[in-house]
């Protein structure tokens, strides 16, 4: 069994033990309104990035809801403000939820409101992103797995070039401890064997602002000296392009990317990005909505977790981590098609037919 297919496994079993969840007492959570029904928050950074709105909120809601039918769920969406975030979570904790599913917009800044929600005993369950303070638990993907697989596509297409090239690293949100992990583990591919010419930081993965550092990166390196571009993200990789692009660059440089957006997997398609990561969502958030629901429940987040991670603070917390999927023109069909991610049709409309046709996708 290979280790996607594992950690896969792993999270629906962790389902499959939550949904015995429903007939437990209330333990140690809060009791939000009248008989045993349980309110559980969902709060989500934002909707730039699409996989929010469009893959992690609805299967969240729909784990919660096929695991405790009786449970409420408030979703809020920090529309990437922190200060947002924080009025959010302070609202959750004087409503009396409880527990919470945070994916912070930036961990750091969030600390004190997990403070808070673990003062009034409402555990917080870290989505994606390991927010600091006094969590509960965590769910996400081994962020260095993510940013080694991107780093090892990135030397793959740059070919002879991998050896001595040069390239431009777009790193994500340094608030997002993810960010971070990602830039480790594509450090631990690229150092030693390329030349890192020019990097950023991206204040909330923030395609504008990746946009005008590439911009910046061509004028000031020269737009021939670019033999690849490392992008955190898709959001990044869509900024990055659309500068070379502007500054009429061709044949564009490989650029990677992660959250298998569908806009990004288009862009595979028609060459203009090599590859991103996909992280399938369904047993990110089936994982997610087992842990809010044992927490919420007051049940040990043992029975669901199938690891422990260290939070900043040195505490360890119960985790589960799962593994991401590299995904370049070759694989398209084999993961997300075959997951029933996209169909080819989304992915094969105008003006992309004569393309998915050369690559076999039709």
């Amino acid at each position: 069994m290979n280790a996607c297919v594992r950690d896969t496994a792993l999270a629906l079993a962790a389902v499959s033990t939550a949904v015995s969840l429903t007939a437990c007492g209330s333990g140690a959570g809060n009791t939000s309104g009248s008989g045993s029904a349980r309110t559980i928050g969902v709060l989500l950074p934002d909707s730039t990035t699409a996989r929010w709105e469009t893959q992690d909120r609805p299967l969240l809601e729909q784990k919660i809801r096929q695991l405790c039918g009786d449970c409420r769920i408030e979703h809020a969406d920090a529309k990437g403000d922190v200060a947002l975030q924080q009025e959010q979570m302070d609202s959750s904790i004087a409503h009396g939820v409880d527990a919470i599913v945070l994916a912070a917009v930036d961990a750091r800044a969030m600390g004190a409101s997990v403070g808070r929600a673990a003062a009034a005993h409402i555990p917080v369950i870290a989505y994606d992103r390991l927010a600091e303070g006094p969590i509960s638990g965590y769910v996400s993907f081994d962020g260095e797995d993510v940013g080694r697989l991107q780093g090892k596509a990135l030397l793959t297409a740059m070919g002879a070039k991998a050896h001595g090239g040069r390239i431009v690293m777009m790193n994500g949100d340094p608030g997002d401890p993810n960010a971070l992990s990602f830039k480790q583990g594509a450090l631990s591919e690229l150092q030693g064997k390329v030349t890192i010419a020019k990097q950023y930081d991206t204040p909330q993965w923030s395609t504008e602002a990746a946009d005008l550092n590439m911009a910046a990166a061509i004028s000031a390196l020269g737009a021939d000296s670019i033999n690849g571009v490392y992008a955190a993200n898709d959001g990044l990789a869509a900024g990055s392009i659309a500068a070379l692009k502007a500054d009429k660059v061709s044949p564009l440089p490989p650029v990677t990317g992660q959250d298998a957006e569908l806009a990004a997997v288009r862009r595979i398609v028609g060459g203009d990005q090599y590859m991103t990561v996909y992280k399938p969502f369904g047993p990110e958030a089936a994982a997610g909505g087992a842990m809010a629901v044992a927490a919420a429940r007051g049940r040990p987040l043992d029975e669901v977790a199938t690891r422990r991670v260290k939070t900043r603070s040195g505490a360890e917390v119960p985790a589960v981590l799962l593994t991401p999927v590299s995904v370049t023109l070759a694989t398209i069909k084999n993961t997300l098609v075959k997951d029933g991610v996209y169909t080819l049709g989304q992915i094969c409309g105008p003006p992309l037919v004569r393309d998915c046709h050369k690559a076999g996708l039709t």
